[in-house]
C-alpha cells in the first residue's frame, strides 16, 4: 500500500509539473528539419497541453546568420529553441560562450549516455553541454541493385575500397564508362575526404581542438583513396545538383553520403522505387572500420529564453525519447542519434522503396562504430583549404597525398593559429 501511495504521489506531482508549464515556445529551424520537429508537437502537447509550440522555418543559412546576429547583440531576438548544425556549433560556443544555456543545469548530463560519444564532441565546451544531439549522418553506400546486377557486381562482396574500385571497373566495362560508381564534388566540397578521414579516425583537428592533424596517416590514406578512385576512372565529378541529376538519369551506380541522403534519393527519383539498396561504406583495409558520420544537427536553448523549462521539455520530448526520434524518422527520414531509438521496431521494417530491405537497421547498425571528430570553430576555414588542396592533388599538383596534406596543414595552421601536431 505504501509503494502504491508513493507511485500515486509521484504521478500526481508529475502531472502537476506538466500542468504548470505554459506559454509559448518558439523554435527556429529549416526545411525538412522544421517539418520533423513539427511532427513531434502532438506528443509534446499530450504531456504539456498548456504550452504552445511555434516552429518557424527560416531556412538553413538564415537560422545561422540570425543566430550569430542575436548572440552578438547579447541574445536579442533569439528563439527559445535554436537548431544548429554540429559542424557550425563550436563557432557559437567559442565566440559567444554566454549566449546559450548549459543544458547540464536542466538535467542533460543524466541523458549523456543515451547518445553515442561522437555526437557530443562538438556540442560541449569544457564540461558544459550547450546543445542536445538531434539527427546524425552515419555514412553508407546507396546503390542501384539493377545496375550492379547487370555489371555482375555483388554488393555484399564489397568490403574494402579496393573491392569498390574493382566493382567500378566492371561497371565501366558494362556501360562503356557512361555509368560511374559515384560522383565526387571535387573542387566544390571535400565531403568524400571528410567521410574517409573520419572512418580512419583522422580529421582536420585533434579531438581536443588544440592542433591541426589533417596530415596524419589516416587522412593521408583517405586522400590517397580518392586519387585511386579518380585514377581508376570509376567516379565522376559533380556538385550537389549534379549528383542528384546523375542518379536521376541512371548515370550513378552508387552514392556515398550520410544516411539523411536516403530522403534525397527517394524524393528525387520516385520512379526508381525498388531499384535501390544500401550497404556499409567499404573499409580502408580488410577488417577495418566501415563507419563514419557526415552531417547532423542539435538543438540549443538560448540563455535569453523567457521560457526555459518549457523549451527544455520540448527538446527532451523530441530528442531524448524514442517516440520523438522515431516520429521524425518516419516523418522526414531524420536519422536518430538516441541509442534506444535505433532499437525501435520501426527500424526493422522493410522499406518498399529500397527493395524491401531493412535499410534503417543496416544504417543504424554502424552508429556505434563512428569515430569522434572535432570540427572546432575553424571548421569552415579548414574545409576551404582542403577543397582546394584536394582538387590540386587530383590534378597532379602534388606528388603524394602526404605532400598535399602537409601543405594543407600549414595553411590551416596559418588561418587558425593552431599548431600542426607533431
Amino acid at each position: 500500500m505504501k509503494k502504491l501511495a508513493l507511485l500515486t504521489a509521484l504521478a500526481l506531482a508529475s502531472a502537476a509539473s506538466a500542468q504548470s508549464l505554459s506559454g509559448t515556445v518558439t523554435v527556429w529551424s529549416w526545411d525538412a528539419a522544421a517539418k520533423a520537429l513539427q511532427s513531434t508537437v502532438p506528443s509534446f502537447n499530450k504531456k504539456y497541453p498548456n504550452v504552445k509550440v511555434n516552429v518557424v522555418d527560416l531556412g538553413n543559412q538564415n537560422v545561422y546568420d540570425r543566430g550569430l546576429a542575436g548572440c552578438a547583440a547579447g541574445g536579442a531576438d533569439m528563439p527559445d529553441v535554436y537548431s544548429i548544425e554540429n559542424n557550425e556549433a563550436e563557432v557559437f560556443w567559442a565566440r559567444f560562450p554566454n549566449c546559450f544555456t548549459d543544458l547540464n543545469t536542466l538535467g542533460a548530463d543524466k541523458l549523456a549516455k543515451n547518445f553515442p560519444a561522437f555526437k557530443w564532441t562538438e556540442l560541449m565546451a569544457g564540461n558544459k553541454r550547450f546543445a542536445m544531439p538531434w539527427d546524425s549522418g552515419p555514412v553508407v553506400i546507396f546503390y542501384r541493385r539493377d545496375l550492379y546486377q547487370q555489371a555482375g557486381v555483388n554488393a555484399n562482396a564489397i568490403k574494402t575500397w579496393d573491392d569498390f574500385i574493382a566493382a567500378g571497373k566492371k561497371v565501366n566495362a558494362k556501360f562503356d564508362g557512361k555509368v560511374k560508381m559515384g560522383v565526387v564534388a571535387n573542387g566544390q566540397d571535400d565531403e568524400w575526404f571528410r567521410m574517409l578521414a573520419n572512418q580512419n579516425n583522422c580529421f582536420y583537428f585533434d579531438n581536443a581542438g588544440a592542433s591541426v592533424t589533417v596530415n596524419k596517416p589516416g587522412c593521408v590514406d583517405a586522400l590517397t583513396t580518392i586519387k585511386k578512385l579518380y585514377d581508376a576512372q570509376v567516379v565522376a565529378t559533380g556538385d550537389w545538383g549534379g549528383q542528384i541529376t546523375s542518379f536521376k538519369a541512371g548515370r550513378s551506380a552508387s552514392a556515398m553520403f550520410g544516411a539523411w541522403y536516403e530522403g534525397t534519393i527517394r524524393t528525387n527519383a520516385p520512379d526508381q522505387k525498388g531499384k535501390w539498396g544500401v550497404y556499409p561504406m567499404p573499409a580502408s583495409k580488410a577488417g577495418g572500420v566501415r563507419a563514419a558520420n557526415l552531417g547532423g544537427s542539435a538543438l540549443a536553448l538560448p540563455a535569453s529564453s523567457k521560457n526555459k523549462a518549457a523549451a527544455y521539455a520540448f527538446m527532451e520530448n523530441a530528442l531524448a525519447t524514442t517516440n520523438g526520434q522515431v516520429t521524425m524518422l518516419k516523418s522526414q527520414g531524420l536519422v536518430p542519434s538516441l541509442l534506444t531509438a535505433t532499437k525501435d521496431s520501426y527500424v526493422k521494417v522493410a522499406q518498399p522503396y529500397w527493395g524491401n530491405q531493412k535499410v534503417w537497421q543496416t544504417i543504424l547498425d554502424t552508429l556505434g562504430d563512428v569515430p569522434q571528430a572535432r570540427g572546432t570553430q575553424y571548421f569552415q576555414d579548414a574545409r576551404q583549404v582542403m577543397i582546394v588542396v584536394q582538387a590540386d592533388y587530383i590534378k597532379g599538383k602534388y606528388k603524394t597525398a602526404k605532400e598535399a596534406l602537409d601543405d594543407a596543414a600549414k595553411k590551416i595552421s596559418s588561418a587558425t593559429g593552431l599548431p600542426v601536431a607533431k
